[in-house]
């Protein structure tokens, strides 16, 4: 996982913002995806 998102994932948890929480899942799992194929 790049650092750059982890980052963006502690920051929303921590500020408990659901809609980035679910929308960087979403990035993850396209950019993991991508990365995988």
């Amino acid at each position: 996982m790049p650092t750059w998102l982890k980052v963006q994932i502690r920051r929303a948890f921590y500020e408990k913002n659901r809609y980035q929480i679910k929308l960087l899942n979403q990035c993850w799992y396209f950019y993991h995806k991508k990365h995988l194929s």
